[in-house]
């Protein structure tokens, strides 16, 4: 039977599940009533895959527009069409002229500035972008091809981590909505012999690191009254917000909505709290001295929190 239940699960995706079926799992071990990721990892990657549950669902947009940080294996010479090792092979090109694993050192970190910054991404045809309501893989499977307009993307670092040509592990902090399957193709265009990405593991989103997470297998092991000490608040998705505390009769007009005016500085990001108990009453941002509410929790939900917290 499903059940009111609040809180951040720090997943360690495994390879070959999709984020959703992830999300599915968890729900179920959890009896949970609501449950959502935030942001997806393909089946063939592994990692950090933060799932919401409850309460927290309505705070996973922060984390959907979160940094991330992967470590991807590059190989060089074979051209797939999904750009992953998943792919059909559509083009194989010698690599001989590398002749050894300095030589490669060498060569790519002369390539590899160039993709740092502020860059443009085409996103891949086996992608879950929609047109017209329809993913774009569901048309890359039946051979269809769709323009796809660039997206500007960030490259904070790419950091060579092992050289074993024509293997090349790299370490990618990057922004939100970046395809590291599509950066391994054009590295291995500007090389001149082409790639495809052949492992993918993320091991940050935001504040959280993958050294944090539970693997599912040790989560369903788990006896179910201990699972729950794996959650994470609903407040834990808020890092980096600024806080807010109301007094109880400020609370209860910010709850019902309301402005409330004070000597705030500005600030787009905002946490508030109710001073007594204290408790997370929702977010807000900060406009010429007033607290306007965002995603606001009702009464009831956060009795529910406070009460799973004793």
């Amino acid at each position: 039977m499903a059940q009111r239940i609040d809180g951040v699960v720090l997943l360690d995706k495994p390879n070959g599940m999709s984020s959703q079926s992830a999300v599915t799992a968890v729900k179920r071990h959890f009896q949970a009533e609501k449950a959502g990721h935030t942001g997806t990892l393909d089946p063939m990657a592994t990692g950090l895959l933060p799932i919401c549950l409850g309460e927290a669902t309505k705070y996973s947009q922060d984390l959907l527009d979160a940094d991330k940080t992967y470590i991807a294996t590059v190989r060089f010479g074979i051209e797939t069409d999904t750009g992953d090792a998943e792919g059909q092979v559509l083009s194989e090109r010698s690599t001989a002229e590398v002749v050894d694993n300095l030589m490669a050192k060498t060569l790519l970190e002369a390539i590899l500035p160039k993709f740092i910054g502020e860059i443009e991404q085409i996103p891949p045809m086996f992608s879950a972008l929609k047109r017209d309501g329809k993913p774009l893989y569901e048309y890359a499977r039946s051979g269809v091809e769709i323009e796809r307009e660039p997206r500007k993307i960030t490259i904070y670092s790419i950091r060579l981590v092992a050289i074993h040509w024509p293997h090349v592990e790299i370490e990618v902090h990057c922004s939100k909505g970046t395809y590291i399957r599509v950066l391994a193709q054009d590295i291995g265009n500007a090389l001149g012999c082409g790639a495809h990405l052949s492992f993918l593991r993320r091991t940050a989103t935001g504040p959280f690191h993958v050294d944090q997470c539970i693997e599912l297998k040790e989560l369903e092991d788990l006896p179910e009254a201990e699972r729950v000490n794996r959650l994470l608040p609903v407040d834990a998705l808020l890092d980096g917000h600024t806080t807010v505390t109301l007094a109880q009769e400020e609370a209860g007009r910010f709850l019902s909505g309301l402005r409330r005016r004070g000597n705030w500085p500005d600030c787009e990001k905002t946490a508030v709290y109710g001073e007594s108990p204290r408790a997370l009453l929702g977010t807000a941002h900060v406009k010429a001295g007033e607290l306007i509410p965002r995603r606001l929790l009702s009464p009831t939900e956060i009795q529910t929190i406070l009460e799973s917290e004793v």
